[in-house]
């Protein structure tokens, strides 16, 4: 990690750190002997820790868009791209360690206004937005509102990985995602 530039090697300590415990309970102090670097150097990339934190939230988005990016470029559908959004979320819970969502853990841990959920709010306009056009390349009726009723599966979905059994959150979640979809389409979903 050392060989990473000073302002990545920060991030790459933070989100470590982060995903291990949560944002709050990690000082930039912590941080700071993680990545093996100064004050100094610290606040002249992060003049605050919600700088920190928004650095990481908007990096977290950055490879999410990159992945959705990666897919269309691909060739593939709008029913594999939101399988594969499935899949993802599945996965993440399953992994050791797994402490939920990125974003609605900084949700909770942070006031309602700020440049923290400012940052959570970027996500879930861009979330939102996906979902609503690739439900629209499915032509399915009302895409918004079946967005809406998607997100708010996932968002249950990474809650239920952490607290509950997270080895049946990805099949759980694409078979009741089916099902919404396949409410509002005229046609069935391919397999």
């Amino acid at each position: 990690m050392t060989t990473l530039p000073v302002r990545e090697r920060i991030l790459a300590s933070a989100t470590r750190l982060f995903d291990a415990t949560s944002i709050r309970s990690v000082s930039a102090d912590r941080v700071i002997a993680d990545a093996g670097t100064t004050k100094v150097t610290f606040y002249r990339h992060f003049p605050t820790k919600d700088h920190l934190v928004v650095a990481y939230l908007e990096d977290q988005l950055h490879h999410l868009q990159e992945a959705v990016d990666a897919a269309r470029a691909e060739g593939s559908d709008a029913c594999k791209i939101l399988l594969r959004l499935a899949a993802a979320n599945g996965a993440a819970a399953c992994r050791p360690g797994f402490r939920g969502c990125t974003f609605i853990n900084a949700a909770a841990e942070y006031p309602a206004e700020g440049p923290v959920r400012d940052a959570v709010g970027q996500y879930r306009a861009w979330l939102h937005a996906v979902v609503t056009e690739l439900l629209t390349e499915l032509a399915v009726e009302g895409p918004a509102v079946v967005a809406d009723q998607l997100i708010m599966l996932r968002d249950g979905a990474m809650v239920h990985g952490f607290m509950g059994d997270p080895t049946a959150v990805a099949e759980s979640l694409t078979t009741a995602g089916r099902a919404i979809i396949g409410a509002r389409r005229r046609t069935p979903l391919p397999a």
